[in-house]
């Protein structure tokens, strides 16, 4: 406890330290190029001291979006909880690749998780496609979709990955990798100009957002299926709904929904305790193969309204 807390007052001297020096290059009329910048470092030194559990990686993700869209990609990170009986947690594909490193434990200690095997942390990688005035003039310039009901918007996508999908692990006849190695799943989030925020979770062929038959339209993508519930006023256009800041991951197959019963669930993330790391870098370098499309080669990376999650 002692060498604790003279850790911590190191840290707290360190910080105190790092602003005298800012406000004196400040003070003799020395620019202190990027704003970001230099929010990014002094929220990594807060960070340290561990007085920051709550920040997660939101220095990481200012440095990648700017201060403003950092923040908001850092606080609209949902909760994940994972259906009873399934142990599967999303990892970062970089390190893990199998279900021995991304399974989490067989009887973990608590509820609450934070790492899955061989102590990777729980992850989520983070795009981010700005359609607000001032800046969909450059989204459009790399190819991003910003016509329309897109107009105005500021989207925030939420890609997991996991070993393989497991609908049918288990089976004899399947054996113990499941239906398909690799599977990139997630949850998106909407932000429009005045202020409203939708959420819809990817699931299947399309997108979800509560659990149930309802939904089922939009999960199997039949668009003929869509314009019948559309018109009953029983499916929302697209999946997305308000909203809840849960990601609700069923086991198996990972197909996510945005509200369900959570008696159902036990394993639960918590959103900042979930590795986040901006995915814009890793798209445009070199990445292995994937038995199913990663999150750069879907329609919905550059289309943020896309119905289909291939």
């Amino acid at each position: 406890m002692h060498e604790q807390g003279q850790g911590t007052v190191e840290w707290i001297g360190l910080t105190c330290l790092v602003s005298l020096l800012f406000a004196a290059l400040l003070a003799v009329g020395v620019r202190v190029s990027g704003t970001a910048l230099a929010d990014s470092i002094f929220n990594r030194i807060l960070c340290a001291t561990a007085m920051a559990d709550t920040c997660n990686d939101e220095p990481h993700l200012i440095a990648a979006y700017g201060t403003e869209v950092g923040k908001l990609a850092n606080d609209h990170m949902p909760n994940l909880a994972f259906e009873r009986g399934s142990k599967a947690l999303p990892v970062n594909f970089r390190r893990c690749r199998s279900t021995a490193c991304g399974d989490g434990a067989e009887d973990p200690p608590s509820d609450f998780v934070r790492r899955a095997g061989k102590g990777l942390p729980v992850t989520a990688f983070v795009h981010v496609i700005d359609c607000r005035p001032g800046e969909a003039a450059r989204s459009e310039a790399e190819g991003v979709d910003c016509s329309g009901e897109r107009a105005g918007n500021l989207y925030l996508q939420y890609w997991t990955y996991y070993a393989d999908s497991a609908t049918l692990r288990g089976v004899p006849i399947v054996g113990a990798k499941g239906f398909h190695p690799d599977d990139w799943e997630g949850v998106q989030v909407r932000i429009s100009p005045d202020g409203d925020v939708d959420q819809r979770a990817s699931s299947h062929n399309g997108y979800n957002h509560d659990r149930g038959p309802l939904n089922w339209p939009s999960d199997v993508g039949a668009a003929s299926l869509k314009s019948l519930f559309e018109k009953l006023g029983a499916h929302p256009r697209n999946g997305w709904g308000d909203e809840t800041r849960w990601l609700f991951v069923s086991g198996g197959s990972h197909a996510g929904n945005a509200r369900a019963f959570l008696p159902d669930f036990e394993r639960i993330a918590r959103s900042r305790q979930v590795h986040l790391i901006p995915l814009e870098p890793i798209a445009s370098g070199r990445n292995p193969r994937f038995a199913v499309s990663p999150p750069w080669r879907k329609r919905v990376w550059r289309d943020p309204e896309a119905e289909e999650t291939h």
